[in-house]
């Protein structure tokens, strides 16, 4: 009889305990802004992708320093291994020295490419939440920005690389998010578009949430990992670049299945260059996108500008935004930065 009664006791005990873990496992981080950027403040550049050669390093900091801004160059910003910038070791370094420099006052991704996710394992998520600093970049970038966004609480940035091309557009709204740190800073369609889709909506509403997303190929890879994106009553921001239609299929269904992509609160779709079907049997890259992304009462719009396209905004992951898809335009509702 006492040793039923031990027993119980202590099973209800390890209940207890593993519930009380759980709690903290599940806890979220606190919401941390970065300082805003200023005339004059130090940039560090970093590759935690791919190389980038010397045409394209000079590019990026033609396009920084034109901003008002100083570069310093990270210690590994020229290693070369084959497809990455570096070992993962050098990548990783920078990435911890740019954090950790008191001189930088923000961090800015030279380039995108592959190598990002790599990294994740071995950051120092402890160091980076106690010296939050801008961090900014797409495309591969998407894996740092969600998850040091997630680990930390620090709001990132969805936008330019330092070698991208830096139109009057995409200038405007860097000046808005990064320097001037504005509320209700509102992010229209830009005149042109390098898409023939004309832009569209699925049940166009105004619609309130946090913003989350990027890169829908790194998206994808992080389904099923400790970093994959949980979309649930959220606002998703989602883009790629030369995927036909079938592998979009593919990757937004990973995402339903395993990421809650169904249950957001709406859906932002960037340009999708390139993604067009060239099989005459193939459902076209707007059939696509539809036959995935029409949940019912979930508002959806295509073809806003981020990601991989010259003029674009710059968007901050764990921000709350209002998407107003009539006038299909994004209101950044709250300053991103202090």
């Amino acid at each position: 009889m006492q040793r039923r009664h031990f027993i119980i006791k202590n099973a209800a005990l390890l209940s207890a305990a593993a519930l009380s873990t759980s709690a903290t496992t599940k806890r979220k981080p606190k919401k941390i802004k970065p300082n805003r950027l200023k005339e004059g403040d130090s940039v560090a550049f970093i590759s935690p992708g791919s190389f980038l050669d010397d045409e394209g390093l000079q590019k990026a900091v033609q396009n920084v320093e034109g901003m008002g801004c100083k570069v310093m160059l990270s210690k590994n910003i020229r290693a070369h291994r084959g497809f990455l910038a570096g070992s993962d070791q050098q990548r990783l370094d920078d990435l911890h020295w740019a954090f950790s420099d008191k001189q930088v006052k923000a961090i800015w991704c030279a380039r995108g490419g592959y190598g990002c996710s790599r990294l994740l394992h071995n950051l120092d998520y402890g160091m980076i939440k106690k010296n939050p600093k801008i961090l900014i970049g797409y495309s591969d970038v998407t894996a740092l920005l969600n998850a040091v966004s997630q680990q930390t609480g620090l709001v990132t940035f969805h936008g330019p690389v330092a070698a991208s091309d830096f139109t009057d557009y995409t200038k405007k709204h860097l000046q808005a998010v990064l320097f001037d740190g504005k509320e209700k800073h509102t992010i229209s369609l830009p005149p042109t578009s390098e898409n023939h889709v004309e832009p569209f909506s699925l049940y166009p509403k105004k619609v309130k949430g946090k913003l989350v997303g990027g890169n829908l190929s790194l998206l994808a890879a992080m389904a099923g990992t400790p970093y994959a994106v949980d979309f649930q009553g959220k606002i998703a921001f989602i883009e790629d670049i030369g995927e036909k239609p079938y592998r979009i299929d593919r990757m937004l269904t990973q995402l339903r299945q395993a990421c809650n992509l169904e249950k957001s609160c709406a859906v932002a779709l960037g340009d999708f260059t390139d993604c067009d079907a060239e099989a005459p049997e193939s459902l076209t890259l707007k059939e696509t996108l539809i036959d995935r992304l029409d949940f019912k009462n979930v508002p959806v719009g295509f073809r806003f500008p981020f990601g991989h396209t010259s003029d674009q905004c710059t968007l901050p992951i764990g921000t709350e935004v209002e998407l107003e898809l009539e006038r299909m335009e994004i209101c950044l509702i709250e300053s991103a930065v202090v």
